[in-house]
């Protein structure tokens, strides 16, 4: 039996935010959504308006920098601490927090993925093996396409988010485990997602959605302009392997 070729690639580790769909608009609705759903019930806006909800997340995570990426309890945490300014009492604060949290985490899933990517994915899965590896918070099993990941690293909340290459390790482990030489990574941050991904020794597809268009890529790099340029990209590295 013939050896697989030292570059073949046999897995894919997939970014979410800003790979699959458009995140800025997703963020937009979901951040001034879900703190105006809360003052139409409580009214603290005028006291702590988003600006300031905003800020205190910022110094929140810069008081525990350990769960800094984990962004649903950063949240929950700030809004508990702000409510109790507020002068509502630990368990009111407790309460509004929590569901304030999980009207965000609706708005936060309200995701249009680009319409290229389920018949991608299709396609993928049964050529490779799959993982997604994510600092947001978003559950990927509450979306359609996540029928087509067997792995799924919230690297925020397991406290080792992205540039962090335990989450990466994490992914390739379960996938197999598959060697990083063998795994092709795909993202659109150049911090977070072609860097250390990169430096393991994988192949990387870096979605360069602001249309950077660097004059020269470091060897293993390759830009695509979209998510749905990813198979021919896949179609070149399987000629050359």
């Amino acid at each position: 039996m013939t050896a697989p070729h030292p570059t073949r690639i046999e897995a894919l580790t997939f970014d979410l935010d800003d790979t699959f769909w458009d995140n800025q608009p997703v963020m937009a609705r979901t951040e001034a959504g879900h703190y105006d759903w809360l003052h139409e019930r409580v009214g603290h806006a005028e006291r702590f308006p988003l600006e300031e909800y905003q800020r205190r997340r910022l110094e929140f995570a810069a008081r525990h920098p350990v769960r800094r990426g984990d962004f649903t309890w950063v949240r929950r945490e700030t809004l508990r601490e702000m409510l109790l300014e507020f002068g509502l009492d630990t368990d009111e604060a407790a309460r509004w927090a929590d569901a304030t949290i999980e009207h965000m985490l609706e708005l936060r899933h309200d995701i249009t993925v680009f319409e290229e990517v389920p018949e991608m994915l299709d396609a993928l899965a049964g050529r490779y093996r799959l993982a997604a590896i994510t600092n947001g918070n978003v559950d990927l099993t509450r979306l359609a396409i996540g029928e087509h990941f067997p792995v799924i690293i919230n690297a925020g909340e397991s406290l080792a988010p992205k540039p962090d290459a335990r989450a990466f390790l994490a992914a390739l482990a379960r996938l197999g485990p598959v060697p990083p030489s063998r795994a092709l990574h795909v993202g659109d941050s150049w911090r977070e997602d072609v860097l250390p991904a990169l430096r393991l020794g994988m192949r990387v597809a870096w979605i360069d959605k602001d249309d950077a268009r660097p004059a020269t890529l470091p060897d293993g790099v390759h830009r695509l302009a979209h998510i749905r340029d990813l198979p021919a990209l896949l179609g070149h590295l399987e000629t050359k392997g």
